[in-house]
């Protein structure tokens, strides 16, 4: 179901609890919700659409990818770009890694690790800034 999309930043700003697979329903809609806004938006975490469950989809080249408790294990070439949200208006500066190694479960709720580079990395670190009440 396409949800509507957060701009509370008080909701926001609050830490994301572990997700089950009983929130496995919560990922489908977030899902839905990334497709209905590939227009305008290449990731979105469970916050932002009301769901306070560290859950996380991105956009990785034609498909969008879902992962249920993401944690950053390693990270190398920091730098800063500018940013936008759908949640927030208008962009601000974050500092990312242009490598990134992540450990999550996936939609099945598997254990998977794996690298991220370049752009896709940048999604999923600002992704998982909004598990963490992060906002740019």
């Amino acid at each position: 179901m396409i949800r509507p999309i957060v701009k509370d930043t008080f909701f926001l700003q609050q830490k994301s609890q572990p997700a089950t697979p009983a929130d496995a329903a919560h990922g489908q809609d977030l899902l839905d919700t990334l497709n209905a806004h590939l227009h305008e938006c290449v990731g979105m975490a469970g916050n932002m659409i009301g769901v306070n469950k560290r859950i996380i989809v991105i956009r990785d080249g034609h498909s969008s990818r879902l992962m249920y408790n993401p944690v950053l294990l390693g990270s190398m070439g920091p730098y800063t770009q500018e940013e936008g949200c759908l949640s927030l208006s208008g962009t601000r500066t974050a500092q990312r890694f242009n490598i990134i190694r992540v450990k999550f479960q996936d939609e099945n709720f598997l254990p998977r690790e794996e690298t991220f580079t370049g752009f896709t990395a940048a999604i999923v670190q600002h992704e998982m800034a909004h598990l963490d009440g992060i906002l740019i």
